[in-house]
């Protein structure tokens, strides 16, 4: 037992440092902060973040630190107290950068563009966590350990998790339409997820094609508390269920793993390679459900960014401002591509 533990400590530790050096590698990629100009005056943050635990709080003190190296006549006020209101302070003048903790809501959008007659301008920041609480963590598949599944395309998750099929020919309601034979073969698959709607409406564009409908069987879990006090997360709750029935399968995320239940490697589309959720795979966007943190200013079309807003976020973007995202939060770094596709939006 001990020496299976010391193996497994071992491996754990092997890929730690792996993983390591591959966002070490990829910081390297990225271009340091050199000015376009010396800008000054106060730069308002809105957005993740929460008056009870101020997780955003270390990342925007390192931020300002490092900006007012290069811009020291530039403030940053810090107004990260939660996602929900950020996109109403920026279209209503009160915020000058809205960052959130997950994707644009349709609402939120749609809000912005009734009061301001045109859409808001969206930079990726970061790219979302492995398995870090408060940090976008990436959604992945999971199924029973007994399962020979091992992999999936989205197409046969949208059918397996959906109702409409968006993504293939038909709905997938038992283990044989999945080529699975013997005992498994008619046996009807019980899908597990999230109630939570932020989770949902990722899922729902990223994985169902844009669809809001759910596989009728369906079963849900929210948080609850256990009545010692202490809280079950509803993604805990998630894998304990699948690990009780061989015949389920999941959406979660690998920091409530357990050994009853193993993840599944996705594919894009049919003939795509299949990718497991790493932090590499991550970085590189290459896993299908990769969760990207973004950022939104108020640009008029044709108009220019606030000269300001637009060197905080260039710093942001730089090798500095994203070393500070994987040092003093659970975000990882976005790659050289995706930080060059960001930049051009700036011009």
């Amino acid at each position: 037992m001990a020496r299976a533990a010391m193996a497994a400590a071992l491996t754990w530790l092997s890929c730690a440092l792996a993983a390591t050096g591959v966002q070490a590698q990829d910081l390297a990629q990225l271009p340091q902060y050199q000015p376009e100009g010396h800008v000054s005056g106060t730069i308002r943050l809105t957005g993740h973040g929460s008056f009870k635990s101020d997780f955003m709080g270390r990342l925007v003190r390192a931020w300002a630190a490092g900006f007012a190296k290069y811009q020291p006549d530039v403030q940053l006020e810090n107004h990260m107290y939660g996602t929900a209101s950020a996109i109403g302070a920026l279209y209503v003048g009160e915020a000058d950068i809205a960052i959130l903790g997950e994707e644009i809501s349709p609402a939120a959008e749609a809000a912005f563009e009734r009061s301001k007659h045109y859409a808001p301008l969206g930079i990726d920041i970061a790219t979302g966590s492995l398995d870090v609480a408060f940090f976008d963590y990436a959604h992945v598949v999971f199924v029973n350990k007994d399962n020979p599944i091992s992999r999936l395309t989205m197409a046969q998750a949208d059918a397996i998790f959906g109702a409409e099929h968006r993504r293939g020919p038909r709905n997938v309601r038992t283990w044989g339409e999945l080529g699975l034979t013997g005992e498994w073969a008619n046996r009807r698959i019980t899908p597990y997820s999230w109630k939570d709607l932020d989770f949902s409406l990722f899922v729902q564009e990223a994985m169902l094609g844009g669809s809001h409908r759910w596989n009728n069987d369906l079963v849900e879990f929210a948080h609850r508390t256990r009545a010692d006090g202490s809280l079950y997360e509803g993604g805990q709750q998630i894998v304990d269920a699948l690990a009780a029935d061989r015949f389920g399968i999941a959406i979660s995320n690998l920091r409530y793993a357990t050994p009853q239940v193993k993840a599944v490697a996705l594919a894009a589309a049919d003939g795509e390679p299949y990718y497991e959720a790493t932090k590499e795979n991550l970085i590189s966007q290459k896993y299908p459900l990769t969760r990207i943190i973004p950022a939104f200013v108020d640009r008029a079309p044709g108009r220019p960014i606030d000269p300001k807003v637009r060197e905080f976020l260039r710093y942001i973007l730089s090798r500095e401002g994203q070393q500070d995202i994987t040092r003093e939060a659970g975000y990882l770094q976005l790659n050289a591509a995706a930080v060059r596709t960001q930049l051009q939006k700036l011009r």
